[in-house]
């Protein structure tokens, strides 16, 4: 098991993702752009976690993510087709084998 230690610039930056969640919706477009790349790109799950956790900012995190974060995109079901393109594949290749 390893132990992580968040540094100081992460700290700051979470600091930073939950000021702007607090004013959520009323933030600027690059606000808005550096919080979605946040949640996507950089935040790990201890930082998720403790934002969600945050009750002063519940209801800003309530609805950036409905918003942005709870939704499927193309990009997921096309990832969804594949996948189960692939498992039908495998499968139909077992099958074969077996007659």
């Amino acid at each position: 098991m390893t132990i992580q230690t968040q540094s100081a610039t992460a700290l700051a930056r979470r600091a930073h993702v939950e000021a702007l969640l607090a004013a959520y919706p009323d933030v600027t477009p690059e606000e808005h752009g550096m919080l979605v790349h946040y949640f996507k790109r950089e935040a790990n799950a201890l930082d998720v976690g403790m934002i969600a956790s945050n009750d002063t900012i519940g209801r800003g995190y309530a609805r950036f993510r409905a918003d942005h974060l709870d939704r499927f995109t193309w990009a997921d079901l096309a990832k969804g087709i594949a996948g189960t393109a692939v498992f039908v594949l495998c499968v139909g290749l077992v099958m074969f084998r077996a007659f």
